[in-house]
Order: structure tokens, then sequence, then C-alpha cells
């Protein structure tokens, strides 16, 4: 592999880890190389439909996943001086909301700062519930599609029957752990509380 076929791969690799592949280079041997369909996702505010076939983790909904971690966060940050403590000279901030939408906001501020990232997400055993990720319909209308909406109108289950069960956390997942990797540092680390539901996943 050419010197600045290999700078080039680099420093994409650093921007965007996950359009990183491998393939088979003409002396036979394996190489990193750049999955371009991953690449012009990455770089595009639309889907995009790919070609190549290669060997990955897929499943129904990861484009939707993938572009989700990419769409602007029309939210802010208010500061809340009343409820908090010495708010003038703290060194700890305590964010409430979604964390998909603290984490868009965060990046503005935090990209490539931090040095661990502690996660504890819904197991997925089929009685945690789903959270929204998709704000460009109502909370209603989300509901309605993913089949979440119960007789009372409360978010349910991601029940084992669902034949989405896996897709649906995946989908939940992916846009938050790229955008939590986005903030650490490169000697960051991020540590998941997990069980054997979806770990391999």
């Amino acid at each position: 592999m050419r010197k600045h076929t290999t700078v080039s791969i680099e420093s994409i690799r650093r921007l965007f880890p996950h359009c990183l592949t491998e393939a088979q280079g003409q002396d036979g041997q394996i190489q990193p190389a750049i999955d371009f369909d991953a690449l012009r996702q990455e770089l595009s505010p639309h889907l995009i439909e790919g070609t190549a076939e290669r060997y990955q983790l897929n499943w129904p909904g990861k484009r939707q996943a993938m572009l989700s971690a990419s769409e602007p966060c029309r939210k802010s940050f208010f500061p809340q001086p009343q409820e908090s403590l010495h708010f003038q000279t703290a060194k700890n901030l305590f964010i409430e909301g979604d964390n998909l939408d603290a984490l868009k906001l965060l990046q503005e501020t935090y990209l490539a700062r931090v040095k661990a990232i502690y996660i504890d997400p819904p197991y997925n055993t089929g009685k945690d519930f789903l959270y929204k990720d998709n704000w460009r319909i109502s909370k209603a209308e989300y509901a309605k599609q993913t089949g979440q909406r119960a007789e009372k109108g409360r978010l349910t289950a991601n029940p084992n029957s669902d034949g989405r069960f896996h897709s649906n956390w995946l989908s939940m997942m992916y846009p938050r752990l790229k955008l939590a990797r986005n903030l650490l540092a490169n000697n960051g680390a991020i540590f998941i509380s997990i069980d054997d539901h979806e770990q391999h996943n």
C-alpha cells in the first residue's frame, strides 16, 4: 500500500472510525480500506443506499439510526442557578434531559475531551422502555409507528415477540454510542453495564 494512501486512510479512520473496513490487496494480503458507502452516509443529511456487500453487523433500521446520530439538535441547555449549589464556582455539571439530545449538545464543547464515560442502558429484557430517537415526528406518531402505544397511551416494553426486538434496541443504542465515542479523548474509555441479552450485539 502506498504511503499517501495509508496516511489518507488513517486520517479518515480518526474522523470516522466506523467507515474503516478491510479488503484484500493486490498482493493477496488483508489491509485497511475505506467503506465508501458508510463515508458517503456520514457526509450526507439523507439516507444513502449502498451497493457493496460486506461482512458487518446489520439490522433493519440501521441506516435511519446512522442518520439520527447526525441530525441536528434543536434544543439547548438552560442553567438552573436556583437549583444549584455554588453555581458560579462549581466544577461539575448535572444534565437532565434526553440523553441523545444531551450528547449532541455536548459535542460542541467537549468533543474529544472526555476521559471516561459510564452508561447503564436498558438491557432489552422485554421489560425495558424504548427511547424515542426520531424527533422529526411527534411522540404519539413515533409510538404508533413502532408499536409502543399501549391502551392507556403510555410507552410500553420492547417485547420478545416483536420481530424487530433486537433491531429496535440496536437502533436506539447506535446513535448514542457513536456520539459518546466522539466525546472521548484519545486516552478515554467507555464503560457499559450490560447483560447477555444484547452484549454480543
